[in-house]
């Protein structure tokens, strides 16, 4: 699985996980929130952004924008360590890149299912004794961690008593704003760039394309959501940008010299490539000498005649 492939399965657990969580917010028939989700973290997140708009008179636009704050922080450490995680496996594989090309080469131009099987298993064998991860380092833990948390957010935004009569800077947090959809769209945009500038070029051009999907969805989700709960996408935005410039500039750099050192110490380790056995076809001589002597003897019985 190359990378453009896993980062559209890892969007596709996104909207799946984001689709079941929503499932785990429900509305009673008085039309509040309800569910386990809701209960643990929604209710709580709604009470302080109420705390925020009126104890403090800050009003519920900047009390959704500190909540989100709030929440964001104590889960960046799970997002960075994701990060680190998916880095340090992209580190290792840029190195190793001399050692997996000629077998990525090999299983690209296989003819038969066996030479393509055979290929498969030496990549996998160079990638286990070279310790690669086949999912490149992104585990699926800190991403299940981390939905219960947005997920309560926007419901929070969207449900908390008061929020959507409430007007903030040039828009209503109760009605689509157009202005802030294009806003989260462009952060998103370019966030998913960031994410992309510093892998190969070869491998940037194949995930240039995926660099629309998140942004296309935020417009897909904005158009049919309130201003309220937009704003919390905004700084969530704004918080996946810093995260990615964390990662571009200072984690990513300290991997490539820690992976640089380790493979010093000890050096990749190709695997032993056996070489594809072709089928003989190429006729015995045992045959040919049996055949040989039964032209003769025809040849003979026509003479008789």
């Amino acid at each position: 699985m190359n990378k453009n492939q896993k980062r559209l399965a890892l969007m596709g657990l996104a909207a799946s996980m984001l689709l079941f969580l929503s499932g785990c917010v429900s509305l009673d028939k008085s039309g509040n929130p309800t569910g386990w989700v809701w209960n643990l973290l929604g209710r709580p997140m709604s009470h302080v952004i109420t705390y925020f708009a009126h104890n403090l008179n800050l009003g519920f636009g900047l009390g959704i924008i500190f909540v989100t704050i709030i929440v964001r922080l104590i889960i960046l450490p799970l997002g960075l360590h994701q990060s680190r995680s998916a880095a340090y496996q992209s580190a290792k594989r840029e190195y190793l890149a001399p050692v997996l090309e000629p077998i990525n080469e090999r299983l690209r131009n296989a003819e038969t299912q066996e030479e393509k099987m055979a290929a498969q298993s030496e990549l996998m064998q160079a990638q286990r004794e070279n310790g690669l991860s086949l999912m490149g380092g992104v585990g699926c833990l800190p991403l299940l961690i981390q939905f219960p948390f947005f997920s309560a957010l926007y419901y929070a935004a969207r449900y908390t008593p008061g929020v959507l009569k409430d007007d903030f800077l040039w828009f209503n947090l109760g009605h689509r704003d157009f202005p802030l959809i294009i806003i989260i769209a462009a952060l998103y945009y370019f966030q998913s760039w960031l994410s992309i500038q510093q892998v190969p070029e070869e491998q940037r051009k194949q995930m240039a394309a995926t660099m629309y999907s998140m942004p296309i969805m935020m417009i897909f989700f904005g158009i049919s959501s309130p201003a309220a709960v937009i704003l919390y996408w905004f700084v969530g935005g704004i918080f996946s940008i810093i995260q990615q410039l964390i990662t571009n500039y200072i984690i990513k750099p300290r991997l490539k010299e820690k992976v640089a050192e380790e493979f010093k110490k000890n050096p990749p380790k190709a695997p032993r490539t056996t070489p594809n056995k072709r089928k003989d076809v190429t006729p015995k001589n045992t045959q040919a000498i049996a055949n040989k002597p039964q032209k003769n003897r025809n040849a003979g019985k026509q003479n008789r005649k």
